[in-house]
């Protein structure tokens, strides 16, 4: 009996070494730039679990991606070069908007 419980530990354990790894391994980091005062591309489409990262690609100037209607309060700025990572658990249509520039906006679309 103890031997059973012993392999079926170690199947266990191989389970999560192998496994997990792959699955932490499979988010992705897609990325946003931010130029002419527009954010390219205005829509994009990503998993749930993976992350999205903002770059303020303008010389001069300063944005945000702001999820106002999640609640959140108004992100830091982002100046020429910064960046602004944010990961989505969930499903859905995540709208935003730039805060200093509201005719600025975009919308993340997470699918499982």
């Amino acid at each position: 009996m103890k031997i059973h419980i012993f392999i079926a530990h170690l199947i266990l354990a191989a389970l999560l070494v192998f496994i997990m790894p792959i699955y932490a391994w499979s988010a992705e980091t897609r990325t946003v730039e931010i130029k002419g005062f527009k954010f390219v591309p205005q829509e994009i489409t990503i998993k749930a679990g993976d992350t999205v990262r903002w770059i303020n690609r303008e010389k001069r100037g300063y944005h945000n991606a702001w999820f106002e209607q999640l609640g959140e309060p108004e992100p830091e700025y982002l100046f020429p070069e910064d960046t602004y990572d944010k990961s989505f658990t969930t499903a859905g249509d995540f709208p935003y908007r730039c805060g200093p520039h509201p005719e600025m906006t975009g919308v993340v679309h997470v699918t499982q």
